[in-house]
This record gives structure tokens, sequence and C-alpha cells, in this order.
């Protein structure tokens, strides 16, 4: 198993930034990729960013691209999503997720994570 506990969201006025944590035990994370995801209210979950278990590689949607940034400390077992310059239809409950060793498909699949927190608000308002 993967625990994986999320914390940082909450009400941000819209042009300001959060930093989401993403606290991760169980499998090894260092040897893990892991992904943000996020679901709006009657929306489906979409792909946010993703980033490799060395740190090397990294995805972002065209969405959140040059806004938003991931990273990770393998040393604290924590991913991170850096969000800047926020805009209204960036609120959503983000997600973390932990990627199957299994899945050889896209990056953005939903079904390439095997593992998810419970997720975060962010609420931005205008």
């Amino acid at each position: 198993q993967v625990q994986l506990v999320e914390s940082g969201g909450g009400l941000v006025q819209a042009g300001g930034s959060l930093r989401l944590s993403c606290a991760a035990s169980g499998r090894t994370f260092s040897t893990t990729a892991m992904g943000w995801f996020r679901q709006a209210p009657g929306k489906e979950r979409e792909f946010v960013a993703h980033i490799s278990w060395s740190g090397g590689i990294i995805y972002l949607s065209d969405s959140v691209k040059g806004r938003f940034t991931i990273s990770r400390d393998n040393a604290a077992n924590t991913v991170y999503l850096q969000m800047n310059s926020l805009k209204p239809e960036d609120t959503a409950v983000y997600y973390c997720a932990a990627r199957s060793p299994y899945y050889s498909g896209s990056y953005s699949d939903i079904q390439g994570y095997d593992y998810w927190g419970q997720g975060t608000q962010v609420t931005v308002s205008s």
C-alpha cells in the first residue's frame, strides 16, 4: 500500500499563489513517479502534472504550464505543486497520486496511477 496525505489547499484571490504538499509512505517513494490531478464540481478528473522518480522528467498540462510547477524532495518523501498566478478556473479538489509500476501508457492517464490522496480543496476567488 501507499498512503498519501495532502496539505496546503485553501482560499486564495485570483493572481495569488499556493503550494500543495503530498507526503507519501509505503511503497518506496524515491523510485515512484507521482502526479497531480484535479476535479471541479460536475466535471471529470483531469491531469495537472507528473514528475518522474528522479525528478528529471516533468509534464504539465497546457492549462497550467507557465503557472504551476511540480517538484519532489525524496529525502522528505514529499511531492509539491507550486501554483502561481491562480485563476478562478483553477478551483477544484486537487489529488496527489502514485504511478503504477505496471502501467505503460500515457503519463496523463488516470488509470496509470494506483494510489490516491484524499484530495485538498483549492478555491480561487475573482
